[in-house]
């Protein structure tokens, strides 16, 4: 039996989306954003059916499209019968498709459910409603990875934060402006030797300023979306 693969085909710009979701309406709206985002899209109702689609149901037959490529998974985690998270458990399992991007949607923003799906191996983990800028965003990201990996330099942004270079912060970022911009004084023979201490630009009390949801959850560890 053919089964879809991770890859775009050669030449193509258009991306495949199978979207999961037992909600009719919700269902609906994230089938017209990726329409809107020029996205190919295969909407399924439950996990059982997204399994057949994927000929991962066990040999029970599939729903015919296997013929087409998928290049990213986006499934409800609230679901009877199969939850997202199962789904995504049985896709991770699964030599041929564990390299598809799977993103969770969710109307309950649960801490211990993000972390539980993101530990798991999701790429995001998104609250609803669903925006456009989400689905762009994520479109480009793949489109982005299916480039670099063509070309042979396909970059791992969760694998260079295990390695120890985190993305930058505002922090960082702020500190090398400071430094950039500081004026240097003439040295002076009665003027004391230059101090060797860093001082920070600005402290930040991480029990009582609320950061952005984006810098909370990033990478491979907490990839929790909410972005406008």
């Amino acid at each position: 039996m053919a089964t879809a693969a991770a890859v775009l085909p050669s030449g193509s710009q258009e991306l495949h989306v199978l979207a999961v979701d037992d909600s009719h309406v919700d269902r609906k709206v994230i089938e017209k954003l990726l329409k809107i985002s020029s996205c190919k899209v295969t909407a399924v109702e439950s996990g059982t059916r997204a399994l057949q689609y994927l000929g991962l149901d066990g040999g029970k037959g599939s729903l015919g499209f296997n013929d087409l490529k998928v290049n990213l998974i986006m499934t409800d985690y609230s679901m009877p019968g199969m939850t997202g998270y199962e789904l995504l458990k049985k896709i991770k399992q699964s030599s041929a498709f564990r390299e598809i991007p799977v993103v969770i949607m969710s109307s309950e923003n649960i801490l211990t459910r993000i972390d539980r799906c993101l530990e798991e191996g999701a790429e995001e983990f998104l609250v609803k409603p669903v925006k456009l800028s989400d689905v762009k965003r994520l479109k480009d990201f793949i489109m982005r990875g299916e480039t670099e990996e063509n070309g042979g330099s396909r970059v791992n942004k969760r694998k260079l934060e295990d390695d120890g270079h985190p993305p930058l912060s505002s922090s960082s970022l702020s500190s090398s402006s400071s430094s950039a911009s500081a004026p240097s004084s003439p040295s002076s023979p009665l003027s004391p030797p230059p101090s060797t201490s860093t001082v920070a630009p600005f402290a930040c009390d991480l029990g009582t300023t609320e950061l952005p949801t984006s810098l909370l959850h990033s990478s491979k560890r907490s990839k929790f979306c909410n972005s406008d």
